[in-house]
């Protein structure tokens, strides 16, 4: 029975997403709401990927939107569509402490709690981070230990994460953030649009090859 449920609810959400992608086809134009890029390979799909920076005003200003947006499009298609954020650096020092800090948040599985708590300490708080000391706090203020900050920190994961934000960003296309990229290939080109408008694009974007 529950197999049978499962099946009905895929097939409605298919039934859904084929009913927006025809109506979505006529209001979305290339060049004009989005550009086709030569992207990145991603693993998952359909998925959308944040190119930021806590550091970014642009992206502290906009992570309630794009945000809220996410949740309208997996309430819209069941949690179907993947979303990541990739930080971006561009070679400033104070933007790659930015970078290990989305490291270790996700390594230590605290990305909910310090995402905004990262954006308020940057912006409204003490400011961008300068020492990888200040960063280590940061995370101690968080409730993690320590040792732990200073062991995620030396090691060989990091640095691979990081060149993997590194090359993620160079390969995309971007050129600036907050940007969206999605199914690794098409780059929105016009947020300025509310939270619902914004669902519905990437709604239509995901379902793209």
């Amino acid at each position: 029975m529950k197999k049978v449920v499962k099946l009905f609810r895929h097939l409605s959400l298919m039934l859904l997403t084929f009913a927006t992608l025809q109506v979505s086809a006529a209001q979305y134009v290339e060049g004009v709401d989005y550009v086709k890029v030569a992207g990145i390979p991603e693993v998952n799909q359909p998925i959308v990927r944040e190119f930021f920076s806590y550091n970014c005003p642009h992206c502290y200003r906009q992570d309630g939107l794009i945000t809220s947006a996410v949740a309208k499009l997996n309430a819209q298609l069941d949690n179907q569509v993947v979303f990541e954020r990739t930080p971006v650096a561009g070679g400033r020092a104070s933007w790659q402490l930015s970078q290990k800090a989305y490291y270790l948040a996700k390594k230590f599985h605290v990305t909910e709690q310090a995402h905004g708590n990262l954006f308020k300490r940057i912006h409204e708080g003490d400011g961008a981070f300068r020492r990888q000391e200040e960063l280590i706090q940061f995370f101690v203020a968080q409730g993690l230990p320590k040792a732990d900050i200073d062991n995620a920190l030396a090691s060989v994961d990091n640095k691979l994460a990081i060149a993997d934000y590194d090359t993620q960003a160079q390969l995309s296309g971007i050129r600036g953030v907050p940007s969206l990229l999605v199914n690794g290939k098409y780059l929105v080109t016009n947020k300025q649009r509310s939270p619902e408008e914004l669902a519905e694009l990437l709604a239509y974007l995901a379902t793209l090859q």
